[in-house]
């Protein structure tokens, strides 16, 4: 197979002349600025003239700035932003396009892929980007544990990576493997990255600004404040618009709001239904309700264990008897926290992929599928021989109380919600739920030390990863080390079906094993997948004039699998000139209404994993 990279787009508005006259057409809706402003800084000190500033609040703590660490959604949006991947993902429909490769090809027996790297890419500080800068990236992985912490399962197959000239990189499997133009891995510059000494405690967040080859240079970063990014004037694609973006910190989804109505940020993710209700009829701001990527889960601990086989952390017990897992799942209402919780902005939970990949989205059968019924896992709870004693309350054999502990994100206010309604639920069967909100849960989850856990991921186009964590290989080494497990699941059939899936190239044969990984993680009770929640969200019209969400029609902003929506992003005081590559073109923003634009052909955007709420990929 061989993909090549797509022409370079031409000036907006005489290609639309070109489309209309084609009759090319896109599902749009144009955000139209009442009155172009200055925008303020993270600081919100910018003025008059100061230049164009988009900000977007963010929720979530930034766990490393280091590629090979980061699993945090935040951290990884912005690795997508400062590093090119070997590949992109078209925001049109998410199938694979050019990025830092132009194009690529297999053997007859895909045990070989070559890749063309581009010639037009360069490092922000003049380097070229070149095949070894690839090859050191892949090969670093392979051969360092600490740097294959975030991304491994993508190399754990290579054989080789080798570069044998600057345009060309080779990397040889020891068996077939589906993701090989879905690789998900921020490529670094090896001229600075082979000075690391200890990958797992470098976490790139020292030295400003950092060296990549995106969109936008990382320029400086203040923990739990903000990160600073300023546009790659060289970047092949063509350059950001706004003069810089900011990523600012809000503990307060509340505040940050109050901020996005006073003009102090420019956009703002995560909105609970209540905030985008309120923000519906307010001046200058737009409101995306879309279809998300992510999934809101209830995750159990299955007995957290290390690859050494050593069994580490405070887990309850009495999670490890199936009967519990399946009582605990029977006893959560799914329709209501649907209907009160996300209050509609939200579609039911069923299996691991949301419907938005519709080739990969599974729904149990009806003998399969264990739906509200408290009574039913009454009886199960009984019969498995946990009883209730005089005052109610369920023990187990060993005379333990079923008192359970969730993990709750405090800035979540989902978690909050559905935890009140998990305690009332389980409650009626006797069990106890301490819900323990905390600003960090990374450090209790990796070492084992919970029950229960309110989980999300966003997965991507290819949902190798997304299923990765839970494989027995992502265990970390000893109990003392930090692996890739999302939830310290090792069970032998996911894995057997994981293998499988990973070397098939029919699409639909592959669809069908993933199908197949999702019933079985949905059997073994471990994960409870309770809602696919909207994308809500909404920013600014007076400052972002147009911004490109993913997939066109109807999608995201924020977290996308690519860089679409802030590369794109026009500022709503920009001049409709036709030089600046797009600044007088609307994008799409919701579900809109049939308008032509430039959107509509791909060749504009031919140019493309963790968390709850916002806190894993």
């Amino acid at each position: 197979m061989v993909t090549k990279v797509p022409p370079r787009p031409v000036a907006p508005r005489r290609l639309l002349r070109l489309l209309l006259a084609a009759g090319v057409t896109a599902t749009t809706m144009v955000a139209v600025p009442q009155a172009a402003q200055a925008v303020p800084s993270a600081e919100g000190d910018a003025k008059a003239g100061s230049g164009t500033t988009l900000t977007v609040a963010v929720s979530q703590s930034v766990d490393s700035l280091s590629p090979f660490l980061a699993q945090k959604l935040v951290s990884t949006s912005i690795h997508r932003l400062a590093y090119e991947y070997l590949t992109n993902y078209d925001a049109k429909d998410a199938k694979p396009i050019p990025g830092l490769a132009t194009e690529w090809k297999s053997s007859p027996d895909k045990l070989t892929w070559t890749y063309t790297i581009r010639t037009d890419s360069k490092w922000s500080d003049g380097k070229q980007a070149t095949a070894e800068d690839a090859a050191w990236t892949f090969n670093k992985m392979m051969t360092d544990e600490n740097a294959a912490t975030a991304n491994g399962s993508f190399t754990s197959n290579f054989k080789k990576v080798t570069a044998p000239d600057p345009r060309t990189l080779v990397i040889q499997l020891k068996k077939p493997q589906a993701t090989m133009t879905a690789l998900d891995v921020p490529i670094v510059p090896k001229h600075v990255w082979e000075k690391v000494g200890d990958f797992s405690k470098f976490n790139n967040d020292k030295q400003f600004p950092i060296v990549g080859n995106g969109p936008f240079v990382i320029t400086d970063f203040k923990v739990d404040q903000y990160i600073k990014l300023k546009p790659n004037k060289d970047f092949w694609r063509g350059a950001p618009k706004f003069d810089e973006l900011v990523f600012k910190y809000y503990k307060d989804g509340d505040a940050a709001v109050a901020a996005l109505r006073k003009g102090e940020v420019s956009f703002v993710p995560n909105l609970t239904p209540a905030q985008a209700a309120s923000l519906k009829t307010a001046e200058n701001i737009k409101v995306n309700d879309a279809p998300g990527r992510r999934f809101f889960a209830l995750a159990t601990n299955p007995g957290a264990r290390a690859k050494d086989g050593k069994a580490f952390g405070n887990g309850h017990k009495a999670l490890l008897d199936p009967a519990v897992r399946k009582a605990l799942f029977l006893a959560v209402d799914r329709t209501t926290i649907v209907d009160k919780v996300f209050q509609g902005h939200a579609v039911e939970g069923e299996g691991y992929i949301p419907p938005r990949f519709g080739a990969y989205f599974w729904k149990p059968g009806a003998g399969q599928r264990l739906g509200y019924d408290p009574v039913k896992a009454e009886r199960l709870l009984d019969q498995a021989g946990y009883k209730k004693n005089g005052d109610g309350k369920r023990a187990g054999k060993d005379g333990r109380p079923l008192d359970f502990r969730i993990l709750c994100h405090a800035t979540d206010p989902n978690d909050k919600a559905v935890g009140k309604y998990l305690q009332e639920w389980w409650g009626k069967l006797g069990i106890g739920l301490k819900v323990e909100c905390l600003d960090n849960v990374g450090d209790p989850w990796t070492k084992g030390d919970y029950d229960l856990a309110f989980d999300g991921w966003s997965v991507n186009p290819d949902p190798d990863y997304v299923l990765s964590i839970h494989t027995c290989g992502t265990l970390p080494a000893t109990p003392k080390d930090t692996g890739a497990t999302d939830n310290f699941i090792c069970d032998r059939q996911f894995d057997t079906l994981y293998a499988r899936q990973s070397v098939e190239y029919d699409a639909a044969k592959r669809a069908d094993l993933v199908k197949q990984m999702q019933s079985r993680l949905y059997d073994t009770g471990y994960m409870n997948i309770m809602a696919y929640p909207n994308a809500l969200e909404a920013y600014r019209t007076d400052q972002i004039r147009s911004i490109t969400t993913m997939p066109e029609a109807a999608g995201n902003l924020y977290g996308q699998d690519g860089y679409w929506s802030w590369w794109s992003a026009v500022p709503a005081a920009s001049a409709s000139d036709d030089s600046d590559g797009g600044s007088s073109t609307g994008v799409i923003v919701g579900i809109g209404a049939a308008v032509a634009v430039v959107a509509g052909l791909g060749i504009f955007l031919g140019m493309r994993r963790r968390s709850t709420a916002d806190d894993r990929e």
